[in-house]
Order: structure tokens, then C-alpha cells, then sequence
């Protein structure tokens, strides 16, 4: 069987293909070489653009508002070398090839991710109003389980056509992929994940409590009822693409990978051998990025500390909303199709809580029972997901006491980070009563939500239905050709602009259509041999809705 990558299914392009090219991204004229562009954000998104941009010849000017990594933020524990907290993105799919690339390029290493009912997790507890399950594969659960699973497969191979479709994706067949995903799109778009479910014949066979078991522990990786209100377009690219299956964890942490790029020396036109993004710098971002204006044919961007500098062109990879609630943008710069589905952009919230203890103890066996002390656990209690991280029996260990999206992850917003942990001690204690883990905590306990932190207002983007229109003029947006001069200049890039929020892989994806954007934006151009996203677009370009 041929290998799944995401390649698609709105716009089939294999960006793998094209990065890894022997022919290279591109050539750039002579007098563009060394110009330098502007880049807002050190996330997986900016950091990728800058490495490629730097080895087309360009002067890529970075500026963070505040943790170089964006949401692959990996934050040690103290004292510690190498235990992290996987504060943002964790988990990564092996079908998220644009992604690996950069990871094989750098030399880091994966390994499986410890999802529920994977080896990797070892065995999985699920306890749901209070009726506790441990099992070790899915042949381990009671049959209502099954049931779902298989009224899930149903329902996507009679709503969406699912075989045929991945099999179309496996082999690149865009001329297939199209055939089948563009009439989905008029289909769905209106549509959300419950409808899907809740209206498919095979889950109306099944009692109310299968489609509450399904919301609460879902498929792959835990419990989706948090996406049920979103598109189905949406959760039918995670499935197709595989982006829930096989997931592998950075092992040192995932934001290694861009600190790695940030270091790396390719070759590059223009720039003598050994030069990086570091030395380009002189070894730090520039501040944060506070204005976006028109200076004749550059754009000008202000810092925080008044500095203003005019570039050719600037590529914004923070999150849309920021545009408008953080950055001054002159209005010209976009026209107002852009601004509404840029503002009408919406994101999920998301919290974790992580702590580090002193052994992988949960692996003990309990002499009663022969099973773990502890299991990846998935539950209705306020912990949600609780996930386990090995490093070694002579290492401290981590615990993802909870990790909880939308209303979950409001319940505990305004809590200190000890409240946090005190909580999630509680629930855990109910579903393992006897196993003292607060006795095993080292440190000080990590925590994220996504949605207090000004730099992001949220964690990932979650579109509704009738979103799809706003994602084709964002996604689109790098196709720069037939805009007004005015408009010219400001790119776009980050998962949240791409089709796959809440995956890496979308924003390797959209980065890599900016560098095309900017590269023809500055007077170049790809190979003939090896054409670039923009050069594809116009006839697999992801299909248009009628507004």
C-alpha cells in the first residue's frame, strides 16, 4: 500500500516533493539578492520560511514578540536537561512528510507517541460516569466500544466516499481527489461533526449514550465532543489525511527542531558558506511587531520600541485575529472580503497541566490487580486526558495530568498553576484511589492556556460551518498576481491559515506557499522542472464557493 501523506485533499500539492527537489525552490534576480523581507513570528511557520527565503539569497528579518517556538514550545523543567513540558503542538503524524523533512534535516529524533490503546502507551484506562475500563488495544473493550468504532467507519465510507478517497490521496491522484472531495465541499460546508455523526444510518441503529461515548473518547487520540459544532470538512482532512494515526514525540522537545533551522548552514545563494538565521541576526529575533503600513511599493513595520524599517515584503504567521487586536495594519493593505475572514478567523481554547515526577512509577505493577499502577487515561472528569512520558527508569518522569480544549479548558482559566495540579489530583484519585502521585512530584508543575496568552487569544483554529469561503481568501491569499498594487507585499502563513489547524503540518504547508508568494512577489521563479505551489494553483487550486 502506498504511503499516506497529507497531500491535499483541497489543494493536492506534494510541498515534500518540491522542498526536497535537487533542482532547488528557485532563482531569484541578481538585484533582489540580499533584500531583506520581514517575518512575524518564530513559530514552526516563520522560522521554515526564514530557513528556505535565506537559502533562496534573501535577508529574512525575524521579529518574536516573545517565545521563540510559537506553539511548538517545549518549556524544561528546572533543573533538568532535556525533561519538557509539550506545551503546545506534542504529537505529530507520520503522514505530516513536509514536517519530517525538517526534522531528518536537523538530525532530531521521534519516537510513538503514548496515545490511548497504542503500544506505545502500553494500556489505556476509560471511565466514564464512574465505570472503569483497562484495556490494551481496542479487543480489550466492551462491544458498545466497537459498535462505535465501526458505525464511525461507516458513516465516512457511506457520507464521504472514505475508502475511495484515501486511496486517491495515497496514490496523488488530484484528477480523483477532486472528483470526490470538491462535490463534499458543497456538501459539508454547512454542515458540523455532530450532524455527520449523530444523522449517519449507522449511528442511528446505535442508542444517544454510543454518540456520548463516541464525543468522549472519540478515535485516535481521546475524545472529539469539543469539535463537534465545527465543520466536517474539517475533521474529514484529519481522518483522510491520517493526521490522528501514528503520531510520533520529538524526543528533547519539539521546539529542538526550530532552534536546530535557526542554527543549521545550508548552502544558499547569495550568502558565503556557514551562514545561519542566528548569524543573519546576530544571534536574536527583533522585538515585537506593533504597525503594518504602505511606504510607496514596501511596507513599513514598526517594533514595540518605535525602530521602523520598509521591506519588500513581510510574511505574518501569527494568528489572524492579531492583525487587528495587536498589530496597527493599515486597512488598505487588505481589501474588505480579507478583513472578515480574517477577523471572522475563530480559535479553540486549550489547556495543559503538566508535572514532573520522580520515576516512570505508573509502570509499577500492582500485585492485586497485575495491571500498571496508572494508565493513559481517558475520562468525563475534569482531567479529560491524562498522558504518560517515560524518559527512562533512572529519569524523571512527566505527567500530562490533563489536557482539555473549549469549555474544559475554561473551567480551570482563571487557576493558579498548584490549583491546577490540587484539581486534577482530585479526579485522578477517583478513578486510582490508593495511588498516592502527589508523593512522587518534583518541582514546580507547567501550564499553559492557550486563550490568556496575548500573543495567541486561543490555541488553534476551529472553523464553523460556513467558514470554508473565509479559509479559500486567506489560503489563498499568497496568489498575489491579479491584487491590487496596494494590497501587494503581506503574505500569510500558520496553521490557522492553512486546512488543517491544529497540525504543524498546515503551517509547513502555508510557509512554504509564501515562500513562493515572495519569491515571484521579488521577480523569480521555480524550475521548470520543479514548480512551486503558486505555479499548481490555478488548476488544482482548492474549489470555489459561490458567496
Amino acid at each position: 500500500m502506498q504511503e499516506l501523506t497529507a497531500f491535499g485533499p483541497d489543494f493536492p500539492f506534494s510541498y515534500e516533493d518540491w522542498i526536497s527537489h535537487p533542482a532547488g525552490l528557485g532563482t531569484l534576480p541578481k538585484d533582489v539578492l540580499g533584500a531583506p523581507v520581514a517575518i512575524i513570528g518564530a513559530g514552526a511557520a516563520g522560522v521554515i520560511a526564514a530557513y528556505e527565503l535565506m537559502k533562496l539569497g534573501l535577508r529574512p528579518v525575524v521579529y518574536e514578540s516573545s517565545q521563540f517556538g510559537g506553539r511548538l514550545r517545549s518549556q524544561s523543567f528546572e533543573g533538568t536537561d532535556g525533561v519538557v513540558a509539550e506545551l503546545g503542538g506534542m504529537r505529530f503524524p507520520v503522514s505530516s512528510r513536509g514536517f519530517y523533512h525538517y526534522v531528518d534535516l536537523v538530525g532530531c529524533e521521534s519516537r510513538p507517541f503514548p496515545n490511548p490503546l497504542t503500544p506505545a502507551a502500553g494500556s489505556t484506562v476509560i471511565e466514564l460516569e464512574g465505570e472503569r475500563h483497562f484495556a490494551r488495544s481496542l479487543d480489550d473493550l466492551p462491544e458498545g466500544f466497537h459498535q462505535i468504532a465501526q458505525a464511525y467507519d461507516e458513516a465516512l465510507r457511506s457520507q464521504a466516499a472514505f475508502p475511495d478517497l484515501q486511496a486517491a490521496v495515497r496514490a496523488k491522484d488530484v484528477a480523483a481527489i477532486k472528483a470526490i472531495w470538491d462535490p463534499l465541499v458543497k456538501d459539508w460546508d454547512e454542515r458540523t461533526f455532530y450532524d455527520f455523526v449523530a444523522h449517519s444510518e449507522a449511528f442511528q441503529k446505535l442508542d444517544f449514550s454510543h454518540r456520548e461515548i463516541f464525543g468522549q473518547v472519540g478515535f485516535g487520540t481521546g475524545g472529539w465532543d469539543s469539535d463537534f459544532p465545527n465543520s466536517m470538512l474539517e475533521i474529514l482532512r484529519v481522518n483522510l489525511l491520517g493526521l490522528d494515526d501514528d503520531q510520533r514525540y520529538i524526543v528533547g522537545g519539539v521546539e529542538t527542531v526550530l532552534h536546530r533551522l535557526w542554527n543549521a548552514a545550508p548552502a544558499c545563494a547569495h550568502w558565503p558558506e556557514g551562514t545561519t538565521l542566528a548569524s543573519l541576526h546576530g544571534g536574536a529575533t527583533r522585538s515585537r511587531a506593533t504597525a503594518l503600513s504602505r511606504a510607496g511599493e514596501m511596507i513599513r513595520l514598526r517594533d514595540q520600541w518605535g525602530n521602523e524599517d520598509d521591506y519588500a515584503a513581510v510574511l505574518a504567521t501569527c494568528q489572524t485575529h492579531l492583525l487587528t487586536t495587536a498589530i496597527e495594519t493599515e486597512e488598505d493593505l487588505f481589501d474588505q472580503k480579507m478583513w472578515m475572514a480574517l477577523d471572522r478567523t475563530r480559535y479553540m481554547q486549550a489547556a495543559k497541566t503538566f508535572v514532573m515526577v520522580d520515576r516512570p512509577f505508573w509502570n509499577d505493577i500492582d500485585p492485586e490487580t497485575g495491571e500498571p499502577l496508572m494508565s493513559m487515561t481517558l475520562t468525563d472528569r475534569l482531567t479529560r486526558g491524562t498522558y504518560f512520558f517515560d524518559n527512562g527508569p533512572d529519569r524523571p518522569g512527566v505527567i500530562c495530568l490533563s489536557y482539555a480544549w473549549m469549555s474544559d479548558a475554561l473551567k480551570v482559566l482563571p487557576l493558579s498553576a498548584e490549583r491546577r495540579v490540587e484539581l486534577s489530583l482530585q479526579a485522578l484519585g477517583k478513578i486510582y484511589p490508593g495511588v498516592d502521585i502527589a508523593s512522587h512530584i518534583r518541582g514546580q508543575p507547567i501550564c499553559v492556556s492557550w486563550e490568556a496568552d496575548e500573543n495567541f487569544l486561543g490555541a488553534f483554529k476551529g472553523a464553523l460551518p460556513g467558514h470554508y469561503r473565509y479559509n479559500h481568501r486567506i489560503y489563498g491569499h499568497f496568489m498575489q498576481q491579479g491584487m491590487a498594487a496596494s494590497q501587494r507585499g503581506v503574505f500569510l502563513a500558520g496553521d490557522g491559515v492553512s486546512w488543517t489547524p491544529a497540525w504543524v503540518e498546515g503551517a509547513v504547508q502555508t510557509s512554504l506557499n509564501a515562500v513562493w508568494g515572495i519569491m515571484t512577489h521579488l521577480g523569480g521563479r521555480s524550475p521548470e522542472e520543479n514548480p512551486g505551489p503558486g505555479d499548481l494553483y490555478p488548476e488544482r487550486g482548492p474549489i470555489k464557493l459561490a458567496d
